[in-house]
């Protein structure tokens, strides 16, 4: 076998696993940016599609910026919420429970703040894409009762009325 072609070989093989350990790194990096550091060293670190890229040891799991939402790091209830909401199932939290998304909404499209299956940000009059700002669930909706849902303020209800209500906490100025 030419030793030229087995060079070859080898460089495109190397090449693509430096690329995959590139894109590794970099989703890893993107997820972490949802939290503090006290909650990333270690939390499960996971894909958009649920490939566990680093393994956790605290309950958080983290994931990168996607088309649709930004990077989050989630509490196991925020991840039954999210799987609940996907698949149009009733979900109801049985504690008190946060998500982080310190990285803000990033180049996510955003959401509308009463309607979680909304598309189109046109057909939306309360079309939402907030900056770093942490988001908690309560177990009784109740406790949401006297807050606000209006997204301009700092602190509101977003899908009130809904099983995936939660409340929004804007932490910082997205810029």
């Amino acid at each position: 076998m030419n030793n030229k072609f087995v060079l070859s070989c080898l460089s495109l093989l190397l090449g693509s696993s430096l690329v995959m350990a590139a894109d590794k790194e970099a989703i890893i990096i993107s997820a972490e940016s949802a939290g503090p550091a006290v909650v990333t060293a270690n939390a499960t670190i996971k894909t958009g599609d649920g490939k566990v890229l680093r393994k956790g040891s605290n309950g958080y799991t983290c994931y990168p910026q996607q088309e649709i939402i930004g990077p989050m790091c989630n509490e196991p209830v925020w991840d039954a919420l999210i799987q609940a909401m996907l698949n149009k199932k009733d979900f109801k939290p049985d504690k008190i429970s946060v998500s982080y998304m310190l990285a803000g909404e990033g180049s996510a499209i955003g959401t509308s703040n009463s309607d979680p299956y909304a598309t189109n940000s046109g057909n939306s009059d309360d079309w939402v894409k907030e900056g770093p700002h942490l988001m908690i669930t309560v177990p009784d909706p109740a406790m949401l009762e006297g807050l606000s849902t209006n997204p301009d303020d700092p602190v509101y209800v977003m899908w009130k009325d809904t099983p995936y209500a939660h409340i929004m906490v804007k932490i910082g100025v997205d810029k």
